[in-house]
């Protein structure tokens, strides 16, 4: 305290909260609870304790006890602890290996000095926010071929010299879907099958990296299948989670589509696609012969560009 206390404060009693103090106490609790986050050591969690401890102490028996003491001495102890939250070594590595993240704390550092603590924490927190949600709604994807002396599928743009199989687009989203990104995600993959040399049969999803399904997300990859069927394309998934593939059973699209459409590997979903009836009529090309370590399935001779 730094001013001579009032009558009521000389005594131990529970505060009346109004509707007009709810947000400031919770803006303060929510500093509070992102400097406790920034430091989760265990010295640190007992020194909160003590702290904490000793406020309350002094708050209940001795509210007195540093009526006088300078209002410079409290900006000290205050500058000193935010002092001790600033690590210039961490810093210069978060410039060096992601310089998003910087500017981020440096646009929160700026905001308090300008706008205040919680302003400044909140428009910290807002930045962040909007950083995440970019990232989920413009996710990696990436179209899958074979590369040769490398197991597994990978990406054809980094992997020039990848073959894809005539008839099949393997498809790899790298992100959850939902809302904000399944647009896109219908977009991209009905333009990989406008970019296949060959005629589409089969669209497989790998969908390892699809940690969830929200409802919006669930009803576009109904329309999805729906166009894709239309055109005589069957939209399948390899290597969804259990989780994901729960929340698409109580949507009801797991029945809708089909349990058979829903492999436990990239591999399983070639070889079943090789030896499904559309695919013997093809001719041409050299043949990929898919190693038992490579997919787990019987050894099939894969007709590819």
């Amino acid at each position: 305290m730094v001013s001579p206390p009032s009558r009521s404060s000389t005594a131990f009693a529970f505060p009346l909260v109004t509707p007009g103090d709810i947000v400031p106490v919770l803006l303060g609790g929510l500093a509070v609870a992102l400097v406790s986050f920034a430091d989760t050591s265990v010295l640190s969690r007992i020194a909160g304790v003590v702290g904490a401890l000793a406020v309350a102490t002094l708050s209940m028996f001795a509210p007195t006890l540093l009526e006088n003491l300078p209002r410079t001495t409290l900006a000290a102890v205050a500058i000193a602890s935010a002092i001790a939250q600033i690590e210039i070594a961490d810093l210069r590595r978060i410039n060096r290996i992601q310089r998003w993240e910087f500017w981020l704390s440096m646009g929160c550092l700026a905001g308090v000095a300008v706008v205040g603590l919680f302003p400044g924490i909140g428009l910290a927190i807002v930045i962040a926010v909007v950083e995440f949600l970019w990232d989920g709604w413009r996710p990696h994807f990436a179209d899958l071929g074979r590369v040769d002396g490398v197991k597994g599928y990978h990406d054809i743009t980094r992997y020039p010299d990848a073959r894809v199989v005539p008839g099949l687009v393997l498809f790899r989203w790298d992100a959850p879907l939902f809302f904000a990104n399944v647009e896109l995600f219908r977009n991209r993959v009905l333009d990989s099958v406008a970019a296949s040399p060959t005629p589409v049969k089969w669209v497989v999803v790998g969908a390892e990296p699809i940690t969830s399904v929200d409802v919006t997300a669930a009803d576009t990859l109904d329309e999805l299948d729906s166009a894709l069927h239309a055109a005589g394309i069957d939209l399948c998934f390899a290597e969804m989670k259990d989780p994901v593939k729960d929340k698409l059973k109580r949507f009801g699209l797991f029945a809708r589509l089909g349990g058979e459409r829903f492999f436990a590997t990239v591999g399983e979903a070639v070889s079943s696609f090789v030896n499904a009836p559309q695919s013997n009529g093809w001719t041409g090309g050299s043949a990929l012969k898919l190693r038992w370590s490579d997919t787990h399935e019987p050894v099939p001779s894969v007709p590819v560009h």
